[in-house]
């Protein structure tokens, strides 16, 4: 199988001012306000960027990254207007009113539908970290990634930033925000997973948000319960079982390298419908550079070379057996 036109090796590396995607104030700024081992992170992050192996994505021609840049804030914007619209939709939709046949017929597939938009726009902002929105203008690529955070969950951007590059550097360790070593059952480790995340400060804020579109803008308690407050709770447990349960957990043998992170062999197109690919999470590890959309190209390749055939696009997902 042919290598991906993206990861082949450019064996001219560009890093002139006008080419790298390093080269920001904006950058400096958010270093310049790291710990120092946040800063060891970051500087694992510029490896990546020189890495030959990881050309011409992280490394491309101008023209080419401004295609990928074109691509990602596309399908950021897509997804991020998707979930607007679908939103203002479900508050505004007289949920009362409707007959009850039919609030049961709708609720669990509008909030399973809500719950994957949300789950698409933590994605965005996943990728918005690596510099795989808008590799051509980081502004652009941190502003999309702030926004859709914020949408998400009023996340703050450069906190959540700094602990997912500690993330890439000590993978699986005491030391990485998303890992629970003490007790890996699903209800524990998901448990301390969010303790790290949330804080009385967004929970005040959510709260506000709440009672403030409700007194406001008239917004029934019940469609906000239903469509903005349960969905994102439930991508939380969507983004972590698919995202860190099933691709950190140690397996028995051990883990296979310094990645320490596994992929869940899932179909495309089921791939998809978990968690945006990045149940290809060993692949993801490897390439953090490449966007959740290129992300079943990597695994096909990396199934290909390790003699591996692909799965087909219609094979039934193995959704109980973990990967090993």
């Amino acid at each position: 199988m042919t290598q991906p036109t993206f990861l082949q090796t450019n064996s001219v590396s560009d890093h002139s001012p006008e080419n790298s995607c390093l080269e920001n104030p904006l950058e400096n700024a958010l270093l310049e306000n790291l710990p120092s081992d946040h800063s060891s992170a970051y500087s694992l992050q510029t490896r990546w960027a020189d890495s030959s192996e990881l050309t011409p994505l992280m490394q491309p021609t101008v023209h080419s990254r401004r295609i990928a840049s074109l691509k990602g804030v596309f399908i950021a914007a897509t997804i991020l207007v998707l979930w607007s619209v679908s939103l203002g939709i479900l508050l505004t939709l007289p949920w009362t009113d409707l007959p009850w046949m039919m609030r049961v017929a709708i609720a669990p597939l509008a909030i399973l539908w809500q719950m994957f938009l949300y789950t698409g726009l933590f994605i965005t902002a996943h990728d918005a970290m690596h510099g795989a929105v808008c590799p051509s203008n980081v502004r652009v690529n941190h502003a999309i990634g702030t926004l859709a955070l914020f949408c998400y969950g009023f996340f703050p951007y450069k906190a959540l930033l700094q602990k997912h590059w500690m993330h890439h550097r000590h993978p699986s360790t005491e030391i990485d925000p998303d890992f629970h070593r003490e007790d890996d059952s699903f209800a524990m480790w998901y448990f301390q997973f969010m303790k790290n995340y949330w804080s009385w400060k967004r929970i005040g804020a959510l709260a506000l948000f709440f009672h403030g579109t409700h007194y406001f803008f008239h917004l029934s308690t019940s469609n906000l319960i239903l469509f903005w407050a349960i969905p994102s709770i439930l991508s939380s447990v969507q983004l972590f079982y698919f995202g860190t349960f099933l691709t950190h957990r140690e397996p028995e043998t051990g883990y296979p390298d310094h990645h320490r992170a596994e992929s869940t062999h899932f179909p495309v197109f089921w791939s998809f419908i978990t968690c945006y690919h990045f149940g290809y999470h060993q692949e993801h590890h490897e390439y953090p550079q490449v966007p959740w959309w290129r992300l079943p190209e990597i695994y096909a390749h990396s199934q290909s070379s390790a003699g591996v055939a692909p799965l087909a696009p219609d094979s039934s997902p193995p959704l109980s057996s973990h990967a090993t």
